[in-house]
């Protein structure tokens, strides 16, 4: 159901793009042959000429949002500032770029996502909010001008602007219910509501000064009805960032006032081209900052916390366990090779056989080891999640595992182990690049180099063997570790246990690559498999 809604997703997302191409083409064939170019290049040259106009107007635009955004957080008080506003011009970004004001459910989705804040408070605020800020534009509109804003709305105005009512008596009392049994939201009080009626004066001073380059000087009054006449005719826009809706409503409104309609025309495209300049550059980075990015995070957090290690039982074991499929060539080999006690601990040794379709058990069995059959073959991650459990059932002082297939030495048990008993590390790789490499195919220590890499950025650790099959836990590392995938372990074991403050450790191992059977590994497959999962890992932490 998951991939079928992600799958409907992208389509929808799709559609939505083509059709937001489409409205806003057919806008641009529209607006474009009305527009005087010689009076176009003058206002873009008397712009150019004072960027202190141009800061000045784009402050005051996004000063509207900081508006919007404290407003916001009075009614979720939750929720942080710079949530509110990356949400809020989240939305705004993807409404210039999605036709019928599609980006609205990003500022929904933003503080869900990053803030972990419910999706019914969220929601419900939002639809209030936008409610309270259309019903805003309205009473400024009436304010500063009745007859004119009202001539100006139309018969289909005046149904969209009951529509926004009727949205906010409705939401007012849906968010009125949800106060009531959340403490986490507060309904909005006068302070909030007034917000939303200065963010809109806000914006009213880029449009003013937009058109003093094209000579118009607006009063402050007429600025605030363009400004309230063309907003409330984007309520159905169509185009992204209502391209064309916005136009005809400024230029119907400067007409009203008296003014040349070929220069209001100029006029409303740039100050829709600032406010578009402004959303797309903004909403782009609201996408990515504050962390963790919409997109989700590509690195684990900064860890400040560090796990206190509990005191180990003087008859607690060393649990060595051995996930095995398909090695009947090795195992037995491998098994003999283990020592009875390390640190003057007993090893129990465990053969995990994930489904081999040979004699590997019975040849691990007649070797004196104890085997835990899985049944079907369910992959490594299952294999190694299923040893750290029996190690934690049986109190172990410390749970290793390495492969079974020869590659790693069990002789070095008490290498890696040593950190874990010296109270120096909950977590210890046997790295085969600090120790001895007897062979490995060129390749794979190519590939070995490229995957340890990019784990040691985005674990923000130094690591040499991000791939080792060669691991020591201590008892409070097994219990909480997390394998989110059956297929492998080694990168999500290490994030899981780094996320949550556990000690690292690599001690020198020495290595041989193995000489019978075949490893289970091919590059296509890993990465297809393993990057999601260290993706979900992350994002999870």
């Amino acid at each position: 159901m998951n991939f079928l809604s992600g799958i409907r997703s992208r389509i929808s997302t799709k559609t939505a793009l083509i059709v937001g191409v489409l409205a806003g083409l057919v806008a641009a064939l529209l607006v474009t042959p009305s527009v005087d170019g010689e009076a176009f290049a003058e206002a873009a040259r008397q712009a150019a000429d004072q960027p202190a106009g141009v800061i000045g107007a784009l402050v005051a635009f996004g000063l509207a949002f900081v508006l919007r955004a404290i407003a916001w957080q009075r009614v979720l008080p939750d929720l942080p500032f710079s949530h509110a506003l990356a949400g809020i011009h989240l939305a705004l970004g993807a409404n210039h770029v999605l036709p019928f004001r599609l980006g609205e459910p990003l500022r929904v989705l933003g503080v869900v996502r990053r803030r972990r804040v419910g999706i019914e408070a969220a929601t419900v605020s939002t639809v209030t909010l936008r409610s309270a800020d259309m019903v805003a534009v309205i009473a400024l509109g009436a304010v500063v001008a009745p007859s004119a804003f009202f001539g100006l709305v139309g018969f289909a105005g005046w149904l969209l602007l009951a529509l926004v009512a009727v949205a906010a008596v409705v939401g007012w009392k849906w968010l009125s219910n949800v106060a009531q049994r959340r403490p986490d939201v507060v309904m909005p009080g006068l302070v909030a509501l007034s917000l939303s009626a200065v963010a809109w004066i806000a914006e009213s001073i880029l449009v003013r000064q937009v058109a003093t380059w094209v000579g118009i000087n607006l009063s402050w009054s007429e600025a605030i009805l363009v400004t309230t006449v063309a907003v409330a005719a984007q309520i159905a826009a169509i185009a992204p960032g209502g391209f064309g809706t916005y136009e005809a409503a400024a230029v119907a409104a400067y007409a009203v006032l008296g003014y040349d309609p070929e220069l209001a025309l100029i006029a409303a495209l740039g100050a829709h081209a600032l406010k578009t300049a402004y959303s797309l550059v903004v909403g782009v980075i609201a996408a990515f900052l504050p962390a963790p990015a919409l997109t989700g995070r590509f690195r684990l957090s900064k860890t400040s916390h560090t796990m206190v290690a509990r005191p180990i039982a003087a008859d607690a074991p060393v649990v060595l366990f051995m996930p095995a499929y398909n090695e009947e060539e090795a195992v037995e080999a491998c098994i003999e090779r283990v020592p009875d006690q390390v640190h003057g601990r007993r090893v129990e040794l465990i053969v995990v056989d994930d489904g081999s379709r040979d004699s590997t058990a019975k040849r691990a069995e007649a070797s004196g080891a104890e085997v835990i059959r899985l049944g079907d073959n369910q992959g490594l991650g299952a294999a190694v999640r299923v040893g750290l459990e029996i190690g934690v059932e049986r109190a172990a002082a410390a749970v290793v595992f390495c492969d079974a297939d020869g590659e790693y030495p069990p002789e070095e048990l008490h290498n890696v182990v040593a950190p874990i008993f010296d109270g120096e590390a909950d977590y210890v790789i046997g790295s085969r690049f600090l120790g001895r490499i007897d062979h490995m195919r060129p390749h794979r220590r190519f590939g070995n180099h490229v995957l340890t890499r990019v784990l040691q950025v985005v674990a923000r650790q130094r690591i040499t063997d991000g791939q080792s099959g060669y691991r020591a836990l201590s008892f409070e590392a097994a219990r909480s570790a997390e394998i989110i995938h059956d297929f492998n372990y080694a990168q999500v074991l290490t994030l899981d246990l780094l996320a949550k403050g556990f000690r690292y450790r690599e001690v020198p191992i020495s290595y041989h690559f193995r000489t019978t059977g075949e490893s289970f590994i091919k590059l296509g497959r890993y990465l297809r498999n393993v990057v999601p999962a260290v993706y979900r890992e992350i994002n999870a932490a």
